[in-house]
C-alpha cells in the first residue's frame, strides 16, 4: 500500500560520496532537498581502502574543495597521515593522499548531513523511479512511501543487484555485509535505460596484533602534513603508519594452484573488473614472469586493530586467502578479521548522459558515481557535486554547468564516460589529461574558485583570499623578471647546488629556472624578498620554472576551444546527413555530442567527418 510520505525539491538515492556530495550541493543551494539511503549508519562508508586521493584522485579532491565540496574538509578532519604522491617528480603529477580514520570519517559525514540547513536523510530503500509526461515526478520506496520531486539523483554506488563472491561462496548483498538494492535496475530498464554489469573487490582486512611489523618497511607521512582544502584552518596530524611488505614464489604457487576455486576463473562472474585495480590472482596470471608484488599495510582507523591489505584484493576463498597470506612476510602469523571478496553489481551505460550528467530524455533525472560505470570515492564524488549542481540549476530553469576538460580533471573525468563510455570500471589517472600541467593539484583554487562562486557554493570571501595570494605571486615574478644578481654570493650558492657558474650577472627568473634551483635558495642573494606564504611561493616557483610549457599547453586549449565552442543543435538530424560515413551518423546520432569539440572525441568519429559536419553546419546557418 503506497502513500505520499512527503515533497521535496530535489531526492537524492544513496549515501555514499556521490550522493553525499550531491545531497550538499543541492541543500546548499536552497532547494529543499531529501537523501534516501539503506542504511543511515554507512553514511560516507569506505568500503574498500580507507583513504583519499592518491595519483589523479588528489587532484579531483581539490578540484572539489575550490567548488565548494565537503570531502577535502573531511579528509583534513579525519586523517592519520598525509603524504604528497610522486614528490620526486613535476608538480604536474603531485598528487595529496590522505590514510584517514574509516569510522571517524562516517561520523563527520553523517554530521555534517544532518546539520545542513534544507536537507532530510530517510533510511530505506528506493524501488521505483516516477514520471508524469515524461519528466520525474517522484520516488516510490520498498514500504510504499512515495516522496514527490521534481529532480532526481541516483547515487547507488554498487548495491545495484549487488552479489559478494568469496570462492565457492556467494550471496546477494552490498558491501560490508549491507543489504543489496533489487528494485531500481527494473525501474530504470522502463525509462529506457542500458544497465551493465560491473565488478570490483577488496582485500583482507587483518588483526593489527598478528603481524610482524619488524619485518616491514614503515611508510611514514610528510612533515608538515599538506591539507586537502584551501581553506583547512586545523592542524594536522600523522598520527599513524603504513607498511610495505611483498609477495613471493610460495604466495604465487599457492594462489596458481587454487585458480579452479576462484568464481573469477570459474566464469561464476560475468562482471568486468577494473584494470588498472586487478586482484592478486589476476595479477599472478597476467605478470606470471614479476617475481613479486607489492602490499601496503594500513590502517583502518586511528583506535581500530584493523589493518588493510592493499595490493591483494581477492575473491578465493577464506582457506585459500588465509593459506597465501601468511606465505607473506610480517604475515606469517596472521588473522583474517574479514575475508576478502569480489562484488558484482549493475551500473549504467554513461553515453546516456549529458555533459552535466542528467539523462537524456528524462528531464529531471540524474545520476552520478559508480552507476555510472567509475570506481573510487573520489571520482564519485566529483560527479555527485556536479550532477547535484545541475539538478539545482534544472529546478531554476538555467543551463548546465559543463567542465571543460581544460577545466580540470572532473571535466575530463566526465567528457571521458559519456563521450567515449567505457567497458570497465573507469579510473581517474594523471595520463588521462592532455592538459596535466596546467589541471595541477596546487593550482585547483585559481582553476575552479570563481566558479563555484558563481554556482553559489563558494563565498566572496573566500575568493577573495585566492584571489590575494595569485596576486601576491603574480607581482613577486615580475620582480625576479627584473632583479639581477652578481658577486661571491651568488658563486657561492651555484657551487652548493651543483649549478653552473654565470660569468656576469644573472636575473632571479632565469636562475630560478634551473632545476637545481629553489626559490628558497634565492634568499641569500635576494634582499628585497617579501614576506610570503608557502602557497605563495609555491606558486612563483612553479610558474617561473614551467612558464615556457605552461603557455605552450594555454596555447592548445585556446586552438582546442574554438571546436568547444561551435555548439550543436539538440534538433539535427545526424541519420540524414549522407555526407557522413554511416557509423560517425549512428554513433553522433545515438550520444548527441554538445559541441564539435565533443563531436570530434567520440570513437568512430574522423576528422574528415569533422570537417563534412562544419560545412553542413555552415549550409543549415546560411
Amino acid at each position: 500500500m503506497s502513500y505520499l510520505a512527503g515533497t521535496y525539491e530535489v531526492v537524492v538515492i544513496g549515501g555514499g560520496h556521490a550522493g553525499i556530495e550531491a545531497a550538499l550541493a543541492t541543500a546548499r543551494l536552497g532547494h529543499r532537498t531529501l537523501m534516501i539511503t539503506t542504511n543511515l549508519d554507512s553514511v560516507g562508508n569506505m568500503p574498500c581502502n580507507p583513504s583519499i586521493g592518491g595519483t589523479a584522485k588528489g587532484q579531483l579532491v581539490r578540484e572539489i574543495d575550490a567548488l565548494g565540496g565537503e570531502m577535502g574538509r573531511a579528509a583534513d578532519v579525519c586523517g592519520i597521515q598525509f603524504r604528497m604522491l610522486n614528490r620526486g617528480k613535476g608538480p604536474a603529477v603531485h598528487s595529496p593522499r590522505a590514510q584517514a580514520d574509516r569510522a571517524a570519517y562516517k561520523q563527520y559525514m553523517k554530521e555534517v548531513l544532518e546539520h545542513c540547513e534544507n536537507l532530510s536523510i530517510r533510511q530505506g530503500e528506493a524501488a521505483e523511479i516516477l514520471t508524469q509526461e515524461g519528466k520525474v515526478s517522484g520516488v516510490l520506496c520498498v514500504g510504499g512511501a512515495i516522496y514527490e520531486t521534481r529532480a532526481l539523483v541516483v547515487c547507488t554506488g554498487t548495491f545495484l543487484n549487488s552479489r559478494i563472491f568469496i570462492g565457492e561462496q556467494n550471496i546477494f548483498s552490498g558491501p560490508d555485509g549491507l543489504a543489496a538494492a533489487t528494485h531500481l535496475t527494473e525501474s530504470m530498464e522502463k525509462l529506457g535505460l542500458r544497465p551493465r554489469r560491473f565488478k570490483t573487490g577488496t582485500p583482507a582486512r587483518v588483526d593489527a596484533r598478528s603481524i610482524d611489523f619488524s619485518a616491514l618497511e614503515v611508510q611514514r607521512g610528510d612533515e608538515p602534513p599538506r591539507p586537502f582544502s584551501f581553506d583547512f584552518q586545523g592542524q594536522l596530524y600523522n598520527d599513524s603508519l603504513c607498511y610495505l611488505t611483498y609477495t613471493n614464489s610460495h604466495t604465487h604457487e599457492i594462489i596458481r594452484k587454487s585458480l579452479d576455486r576462484s568464481p573469477l576463473y570459474g566464469g561464476e562472474i560475468q562482471g568486468v573488473g577494473p584494470r588498472y585495480c586487478p586482484s592478486i590472482e589476476d595479477k599472478i596470471v597476467r605478470f606470471s614472469t614479476k617475481e613479486r608484488h607489492q602490499v601496503f599495510i594500513e590502517p583502518c582507523g586511528k583506535n581500530s586493530g584493523e589493518m588493510y591489505l592493499q595490493g591483494l584484493s581477492t575473491s578465493l576463498p577464506e582457506d585459500v586467502q588465509l593459506a597465501f597470506l601468511r606465505t607473506v612476510p610480517g604475515l606469517e602469523k596472521v588473522e583474517i578479521m574479514r575475508p576478502g571478496y569480489a562484488i558484482e553489481y549493475d551500473c549504467l551505460d554513461p553515453t546516456q548522459l549529458t555533459s552535466g550528467l542528467g539523462v537524456r530524455g528524462v528531464p529531471g533525472l540524474y545520476a552520478a558515481g559508480q552507476i555510472c560505470g567509475t570506481s573510487g570515492y573520489e571520482e564519485a564524488a566529483g560527479q555527485g557535486l556536479i550532477a547535484g549542481v545541475n539538478a539545482a540549476r534544472f529546478l531554476e530553469g538555467r543551463e548546465e554547468v559543463v567542465l571543460a576538460r581544460s577545466d580540470g580533471y572532473i571535466g575530463t573525468l566526465i567528457d571521458d564516460i559519456v563521450t567515449k563510455g567505457t567497458n570497465e570500471p573507469y579510473r581517474m589517472m594523471t595520463s588521462r589529461s592532455e592538459y596535466r600541467l596546467l589541471l595541477r593539484q596546487d593550482n585547483a583554487d585559481a582553476r575552479l574558485m570563481p566558479l563555484g562562486h558563481v554556482i553559489g557554493l563558494v563565498s566572496q570571501q573566500r575568493l577573495d583570499k585566492m584571489q590575494r595570494d595569485y596576486d601576491q605571486a603574480a607581482e613577486e615574478i615580475r620582480r625576479l623578471q627584473k632583479t639581477a644578481v652578481s658577486g661571491p654570493a651568488l658563486a657561492r650558492v651555484l657551487e652548493e647546488r651543483g649549478s653552473a657558474p654565470v660569468g656576469q650577472g644573472i636575473l632571479l627568473s632565469d636562475l630560478l629556472r634551473r632545476p637545481e634551483i629553489s626559490y628558497d635558495c634565492l634568499a641569500p642573494l635576494d634582499s628585497g624578498r617579501p614576506p610570503l606564504s608557502e602557497k605563495v611561493r609555491e606558486q612563483v616557483e612553479i610558474q617561473t620554472k614551467y612558464q615556457g610549457y605552461i603557455q605552450r599547453e594555454l596555447r592548445q586549449v585556446e586552438e582546442h576551444k574554438k571546436l568547444e565552442e561551435k555548439r550543436l543543435p539538440e534538433d539535427l538530424n545526424y541519420l540524414s546527413m549522407s555526407t557522413l560515413r554511416l557509423e560517425a551518423r549512428q554513433k553522433l546520432d545515438a550520444l548527441r555530442p554538445r559541441s564539435l569539440g565533443q563531436a570530434s572525441r567520440i570513437s568512430g568519429v574522423s576528422p574528415s567527418d569533422i570537417a563534412a559536419l562544419m560545412i553542413l553546419l555552415g549550409q543549415r546557418g546560411k
